[in-house]
């Protein structure tokens, strides 16, 4: 079988560009490879086509390798984008609704929306009168957990 450079450059970029569909980031790293097969068989025009496979192989193997090892960890996502419970901690709102004793439903209201909305529900093992400042301490399903503000 008699494969040249350029297929193995169309090759790398067709698998490049599937990234583009099928978003598991690790397709790109064999289109990587194959890249570099082609590079290589440009430079050495007879190289066997099992070696070639080889070289696609190995180099593929250690992009992976490189990227979910070392690059990978090195990137900390800091945003707390889909994890509600960490975006709203500490939040302060005033009470409207008072809760009549602990583990009591009231009603607070913030000065901007928190996820999405004004006023929530709240829980506390507190007891709270409007005019009340209250921090949320966590999220219960659809109700939120509140504490004195210290």
């Amino acid at each position: 079988m008699n494969v040249l450079w350029w297929h193995w450059l169309s090759f790398g970029l067709i698998l490049i560009g599937a990234e583009l569909f099928i978003p598991s980031f690790t397709i790109i790293w064999f289109g990587f490879g194959a890249v570099v097969t082609g590079l290589i068989a440009y430079f050495a025009q007879n190289l066997s086509f099992s070696f070639q496979l080889f070289v696609w192989t190995l180099t593929s193997t250690v992009f992976t390798i490189l990227w979910f090892r070392l690059l990978k960890p090195r990137m900390v996502d800091k945003t707390t984008a889909g994890m509600s419970q960490e975006a709203i901690l500490g939040e302060v709102g005033m009470v409207i609704k008072a809760n009549s004793g602990p583990l009591e439903k009231g009603k607070i209201r913030f000065t901007l929306p928190v996820l999405g909305a004004e006023e929530w529900d709240f829980i506390s093992t507190d007891t709270f009168v409007p005019g009340d400042y209250g921090r949320i301490s966590g999220i219960d399903g659809h109700v939120l957990k509140v504490d004195r503000k210290q």
